[in-house]
Parts: C-alpha cells; sequence; structure tokens
C-alpha cells in the first residue's frame, strides 16, 4: 500500500474524501481553520491546504475503483504510472494538522536549513525553517505535487538536522 495524490474538480476534494472512505480506501484530506469576511457576517471555514488534491493510500489494484469515485480526476503521474508519496512527509502534514496550530498552504521552498522541532505539538517534526517578516515557520513539502504546508514556530524549539554522508572506510552513514 503506497500514498498516492488525486488531482479531483474544484471544490469537491471532501466530497471525494468521504466516498473513497465509502469504498474502504484510506483517504487524507488535510484541512486549516479560516476565517471569511463576507459584507454582513464573518464565518470560520475549513479550507483543504492542498486545493485540488486528495491523498489516498491503497495498492496498485484499488486504481479503478479509485478513478471511479465521483470527482476524481486522475492520479498525479509522471512517466508511465501515478507517483508515489513519501509516508514520511504525509506522516508531517498530519502531525502539522493534528497539533491545531495555524497552518497555511504554500509554494514548494527547495532552499533553506531542515530542522527538527524538540518541544510542543509538532515535537519531532522535520522541515525548511524559513522566515516571513517577523515570523520563523517550519516547512513541510510534497515532492510530487511541488507544494508545502507551512507552520510558525519559535526558534528555541528548533535544532538543524545535520546532513547524513557516507563513510567509505566504515561503508555506513555518519552524521
Amino acid at each position: 500500500m503506497q500514498w498516492f495524490a488525486l488531482v479531483v474538480r474544484s471544490r469537491r476534494e471532501k466530497a471525494v474524501a468521504e466516498g473513497l472512505r465509502g469504498r474502504s480506501i484510506e483517504a487524507f484530506l488535510p484541512v486549516a481553520h479560516c476565517r471569511r469576511q463576507w459584507s454582513d457576517r464573518v464565518k470560520s471555514m475549513e479550507v483543504p491546504l492542498f486545493p485540488g488534491y486528495v491523498f489516498c493510500r491503497c495498492d496498485y489494484h484499488s486504481r479503478l475503483a479509485v478513478l471511479g469515485t465521483p470527482g476524481v480526476v486522475s492520479f498525479v503521474s509522471f512517466g508511465s504510472g501515478p507517483a508515489t508519496i513519501l509516508a514520511e512527509e504525509i506522516e508531517g502534514i498530519r502531525t502539522i494538522v493534528r497539533s491545531g496550530l495555524p497552518a497555511c498552504g504554500g509554494p514548494y521552498v527547495r532552499v533553506g536549513q531542515r530542522v527538527r522541532i524538540a518541544g510542543g505539538p509538532l515535537a519531532g517534526l522535520e522541515g525548511i525553517l524559513y522566515r516571513e517578516k517577523d515570523a520563523l515557520r517550519v516547512v513541510v513539502n510534497v515532492e510530487i505535487l511541488q507544494r508545502s504546508v507551512c507552520v510558525d514556530v519559535e526558534r528555541s524549539l528548533t535544532s538543524p538536522v545535520l546532513p547524513e554522508r557516507w563513510d567509505h572506510r566504515n561503508q555506513s552513514l555518519v552524521a
């Protein structure tokens, strides 16, 4: 069983996630809470962190059942078949959503320092640290979508993740 990203029809993310669950296929729709202002009122809403996409976990043989779900357009694919998503990326997004901290979708981030959060509800989460105005944020990327999720953090809770390198003498990875 692997994770895949599905392209779905506009504003059909929740219906697709429920439809997949109804077919006994694991679905994940990360959402954020936001407040929307209308001329006569303010409303609190749940909005998808990745508009137009739903994640699902299935085996190769379940592809037709997934594609038969109303609202599903296609799998995100590169080359000859659907592209898989690393379970660590999905777990990182789940950790951010479960934390209850304000989160937002954002552009894909390539450069920056990789950090691990040491405490609080995001303890153990790894991502890329960047600064936006006066806020420090950690970004978790979803490689195949070229999208990310970011969350504000305190500098005191972050520690750098040292890159691993190959030790040719001992034939092992070292930090």
